[in-house]
Formats: C-alpha cells, structure tokens, sequence
C-alpha cells in the first residue's frame, strides 16, 4: 500500500497543498486486483474448464469492475440489518451474547450513575441552602445578644432595681495561708 502510494506521488504533500492532479491518481482496479479476486477452487475450476471460456473485453476496464462487483453476493446495509433484526441471527452475536449483555449492564450502570449524581448534587445544594440560612440567623441572633448585654442597657435594667454602677474598682482579698495549716 504503501509503495503504490510512492509510486502515484511524487511529493505526498501535493495534496494538502491542493495541487493534486486527477490524472495521476485513478479510481479504477488494477487488472491485477481483479485477476486476483476471480481466482476459484479447484472443483470450480474443473467446472468452468468443461463450461464456455470467458471472453473479456480489455478495451474496457470498467466493465472488468463491474464484472467483479457483480460476481459478490450483495450483502444488505448495516442499518437495514439492524431494524430488520437480522443482526441478532448473526453467529458473531450469538456466540458473544453474554458479553453484549454485560455491556448493556455497564450502559445501564452508568446512566444510574449519572442521575445518582444529579441527585446527589441537589440534595447538597439544599443542604448547603439550609446551611446558609441557619448561619444568617445565628449571626442574627448573636448580634442581638450583644446589644441586650451592652454596658450601656446593662446599667439601664439595673437603674429600675435600685442598682447603680460602681465608680471605685472592687478589690481583690488575698489570704495569705500558712502551709502548716
């Protein structure tokens, strides 16, 4: 494959430059691919030897090609296989059934995963809301607390009973213990 490459194009970046001629590149089979394709058993041989030789025309070669397409039994597209249910007789898919099962398995495995996530992701949203509700009332009610328990309010509350705010610091009393005692 390689070498046919080499042997159509002189420099393989024509094409990407665009500078591609159609003259050198041909989408027609070489004779030698359809000689190849024709080759038969040898029953068949023996078969074709007794029966009328075949004459080809090698002034035409495309007519060689269609010859050659002709002769392959035509097989029906994929997708046409697929809808028909065609595919499922296949020997390739019977003799892998367990295995195509297990892919479904992990298929389904990994869509639950995804609405698990989806899940997941709410409930944490909803929490994390929660969250930040009760952190809004805590600073709230902390707030709150330190403007009942200000100095100022403090005196105020106990101006009623009849308390009044000491000017004079308090003093400590130390005790002074022996340590035999």
């Amino acid at each position: 494959m390689e070498n046919e490459y080499r042997e159509r194009a002189e420099n393989p970046m024509d094409a990407v430059r665009g500078k591609s001629s159609r003259e050198k590149y041909s989408t027609e089979i070489p004779e030698e691919k359809v000689v190849k394709k024709e080759k038969t058993t040898r029953k068949e041989s023996v078969k074709n030897a007794s029966a009328k030789p075949k004459v080809e025309n090698s002034s035409n070669p495309k007519a060689k090609v269609k010859a050659a397409t002709a002769a392959k039994p035509r097989r029906q597209n994929l997708l046409i296989q697929v809808l028909n249910g065609e595919i499922l007789t296949r020997d390739f898919v019977l003799n892998n059934l367990t295995f195509i099962f297990f892919i479904l398995l992990l298929l389904m495995l990994m869509v639950a995963k995804g609405y698990y996530g989806k899940q997941l992701q709410k409930d944490i949203t909803d929490l994390q809301a929660d969250v930040d509700a009760q952190t809004a009332e805590y600073i709230e009610n902390k707030a709150r607390l330190e403007e009942s328990t200000s100095r100022y309010r403090l005196v105020q509350a106990l101006e009623k009973r009849g308390l009044k705010e000491t000017v004079n610091p308090a003093k400590v009393i130390r005790l002074k213990r022996a340590d035999n005692e």
